[in-house]
């Protein structure tokens, strides 16, 4: 649902919206994570290790 809003914001909102809907995906994403035993910090290494 929050990537949902999160992609109709980019769309058809202005940057304040997008910014709440990202802030709102953020969230969810973190306390998913940690759910898991992760930490958002994980998936940004994920992502550094993409990019070499």
């Amino acid at each position: 649902e929050e990537g949902v809003e999160t992609a109709l914001a980019a769309v058809v909102e202005d940057d304040a919206s997008l910014l709440g809907e990202s802030a709102d995906l953020l969230y969810h994403l973190t306390v998913l994570l940690r759910a898991r035993g992760l930490a958002l910090s994980d998936a940004v290494a994920v992502l550094e290790q993409r990019h070499r």
